[in-house]
């Protein structure tokens, strides 16, 4: 069995919590038998030599609309489905941010599209996108797709409610690497440190999480390099930064063992998130989570999280004295090992390709 994953072409240049299911994924499915290449989306491939093609993030329909006209092969989409509409709409600054807000979240997603074009930050494979806009793109593919793999059932019904199409459709959820991420109950866990690990940029929301621990009695870690287009962004929340705020650039996730091991509390108050990778890896590690109530999250942590508002700093800080005064979440840790972990969803994925080829 061979496949083809085809993925945004900045997929290694700006790594996210895609680059990070793309490449355990392929790894685990390889280790069941599969052949799977990794394709950017800008890279010419032969698609004669796969059997399946598996797309992934299905707001980029840009990117997918060019490879699924080459052939006829059955697809599968894992669509990643992250909703930027309340952060674009009310809290992105700026120029982009004036234009966005009086846009709906399709035409938004549209407007980005071209934009990363014509600043020629990212390739514009199929011109059909042009005139056919974001939404429309998003249906073709939808109804063309084999299966759709969401990763909860929380994705499945925003997809399905906002694109009104009622597709065959498989849950792999998001995991971690169970090889890395373990708790390790003989290190003391300082209550006074809390992490944010994850790329620095406004759906993130690092700057009112910085406003909420300015000057208290946490030390906040905040592990990430700036999104290429966010660079004032991260300078604001450098300048507001007090002396209790350490900033330090991606590292991979080898290196994040040894944070997850000394923190107590993971912080991530995002606009929006389809689970928060960094919080199921320090969930793992025995970290209690503060996280936003916004996305799937829910469907992931159920109560085992501390949920925020994200913005309102007060609700931020209320979550994280909670979670730092609260006990290790051991069920959490349990679930995360025997559900979400990337071997888990190669299995489920796995079981989805042989169906599909073998009929």
């Amino acid at each position: 069995m061979r496949i083809a994953f085809i993925t945004r072409s900045t997929l290694y240049k700006v790594p996210g919590g895609d680059t990070i299911q793309v490449i355990q994924t392929a790894r685990q499915l390889r280790e069941l038998g599969a052949e799977v290449d990794v394709c950017l989306t800008s890279d010419p491939i032969n698609y004669n030599r796969y059997d399946l093609f598996h797309y992934f993030n299905i707001i980029r329909p840009a990117d997918i609309l060019f490879h699924i006209n080459q052939t006829d092969k059955p697809f599968v989409i894992a669509p990643i489905l992250v909703d930027y509409s309340e952060y674009d709409k009310h809290h992105r600054k700026g120029l982009s941010g004036l234009f966005l807000r009086h846009l709906p979240a399709n035409s938004q997603e549209y407007a980005k599209t071209i934009a990363r074009w014509l600043s020629r930050k990212d390739k514009l494979k199929s011109k059909s996108y042009l005139f056919r806009g974001q939404q429309r793109s998003v249906r073709q593919i939808l109804e063309r797709a084999t299966l759709v793999l969401p990763n909860s059932e929380a994705e499945y019904k925003k997809l399905s409610d906002e694109y009104g199409i009622k597709k065959e459709y498989t849950i792999v959820p998001s995991g971690i690497d169970d090889r890395l991420f373990t708790a390790d109950e003989k290190i003391n866990k300082d209550s006074t440190l809390v992490l944010c690990a994850a790329r620095i940029e406004g759906i993130k929301n690092q700057l009112t999480l910085i406003r909420a621990l300015n000057n208290s009695k946490y030390t906040l870690l905040l592990v990430g390099s700036p999104a290429p287009n966010q660079k004032s962004y991260y300078n604001e929340c450098k300048k507001i930064a007090a002396k209790n705020v350490i900033f330090h650039n991606h590292i991979p996730q080898e290196e994040l063992i040894s944070y997850y091991k000394k923190v107590k509390v993971h912080a991530l108050p995002s606009w929006f998130e389809t689970c928060g990778l960094s919080s199921l890896e320090a969930a793992a590690m025995g970290c209690n989570i503060m996280i936003t109530d916004k996305g799937y999250t829910k469907e992931y942590f159920g109560n085992d999280a501390f949920y925020c508002e994200p913005g309102d700093p007060e609700s931020i800080f209320d979550k994280i004295e909670a979670a730092s005064k609260s006990e290790c979440r051991k069920d959490l840790q349990e679930k995360i090992m025997h559900q979400y972990t990337w071997q888990q969803a190669a299995t489920i994925t796995m079981k989805a390709y042989k169906k599909i080829i073998s009929s």
